[in-house]
């Protein structure tokens, strides 16, 4: 059975949830993965009391506001604050923390999600290939990213990552590790043959340093591997963003590796907001893999 994604998959350190993905190494010992690795490594931290010096001048009721007994996830606080700044609802009319999931299930339904850009959350994923992240990176609205540079990295840092369809048949996955065997040997040799040409006076490669001359041999190297190149990237993005990512990724018609990934996203920030996320509703696949469904897209 591929590896795949579950609501087990998703460990927690110190409350901040993360999805493993451990290498695996062919008998040769070229590294590889075989599902994504998934880390929020950073989330709102909201501090509503910095808000007091404007809004306390109206009377309105934000000294009671700020002692609401029900506490709500720093994000859902953020989204709930901008949302009620726009009627400055504070007073006793307001809509309680109690009664949040109300709040927002109404402001999913009417679509008005603008309240959800407010509330960031930033993801380290690993585990993942050039196929996925040439998809990732055409989301763009609310969307940063920042990825693995080839041109910079040692190719004793390239690992590789094995798709779901490989995993299960022995003759696809002989014929994947002794692929990813040729590429890193072949990445190796043209890179020992680029530094070796240079070191002979050949006009093949220049730098006048040496970090210089690394990055002009690793950018033409890299040119033999292949998209099963793991390609690690930091992903920040607004939780309007990140519905409009899972609602299409995580979709029963989305490609399997990508949605592998969409869902493990789901999964972390449902348990980090689970308010702003708790509309998703699991969907088991007829090829054992998951995807999300909701009543409230394009929020």
């Amino acid at each position: 059975m591929p590896a795949q994604i579950t609501q087990s998959s998703v460990w927690t350190q110190h409350g901040w949830p993360f999805i493993p993905s451990i290498p695996l190494k062919t008998g040769s010992g070229t590294p590889f993965l075989t599902a994504p690795g998934i880390a929020i490594v950073a989330k709102p931290d909201t501090r509503l009391e910095m808000a007091k010096s404007y809004l306390a001048g109206f009377n309105n009721g934000f000294e009671e506001y700020l002692k609401d007994p029900n506490a709500l996830p720093s994000g859902e606080r953020l989204a709930k604050f901008a949302g009620q700044l726009c009627y400055q609802s504070f007073g006793s009319k307001r809509t309680t923390n109690a009664d949040a999931k109300r709040y927002f299930d109404n402001i999913k339904e009417s679509g008005h999600g603008s309240v959800l850009e407010h509330p960031t959350f930033s993801f380290l994923f690993w585990g993942i290939s050039r196929s996925v992240t040439h998809e990732l990176v055409r989301h763009r609205a609310g969307f940063g990213f920042s990825q693995v540079s080839q041109r910079y990295v040692s190719g004793k840092l390239v690992r590789f990552v094995e798709r779901p369809e490989y995993q299960d048949d022995p003759e696809l996955h002989e014929q994947f590790t002794r692929r990813i065997d040729t590429m890193a040997a072949t990445y190796e040799e043209v890179a020992r043959m680029l530094f070796s040409r240079q070191r002979g006076g050949a006009e093949i490669l220049s730098g006048e340093e040496k970090t210089d001359l690394r990055k002009r041999v690793n950018q033409a190297a890299r040119s033999v591997l292949p998209n099963e190149t793991e390609a690690p990237i930091v992903v920040t993005a607004n939780a309007r963003a990140w519905r409009h990512f899972i609602e299409m990724r995580a979709n029963p018609h989305a490609e399997v590796e990508i949605r592998a990934l969409a869902f493990g996203t789901f999964l972390c920030l449902k348990a980090t907001a689970p308010i702003l996320f708790d509309d998703y509703e699991e969907v088991g696949l007829p090829d054992g893999t998951w995807g999300v469904t909701t009543k409230f897209r394009k929020v």
